[in-house]
């Protein structure tokens, strides 16, 4: 079922009011910019944060501190030089 053109041209995502893509053969609704997938019942856009599929979280590795030594605890305080 297609949706009509001006009510796709208004819809923004309602989680960062980024512009949306239509995807008729899945039935969503796509944000361009955080990629929530809005789902479209009956011909009709489910626009509701709790009802998006999120996108899945990449894993990114930790950013380690300059001067940290390996197995250091994370938080743990440097030891200086002894006075």
């Amino acid at each position: 079922m297609t949706l009509d053109a001006q009510l796709l041209e208004i819809l923004v995502c309602p989680n960062d009011r980024g512009d949306v893509d239509y995807h008729e053969d899945q039935q969503v609704i796509v944000c361009r910019t955080c990629g929530y997938r809005y789902p479209v019942r009956d011909g009709i856009p489910v626009m509701l944060i709790d009802e998006a599929e999120k996108p899945e979280a990449e894993k990114k590795p930790e950013a380690k501190k300059p001067g940290a030594k390996p197995g250091a605890k994370p938080g743990a305080k440097p030891k200086g030089p002894k006075k």
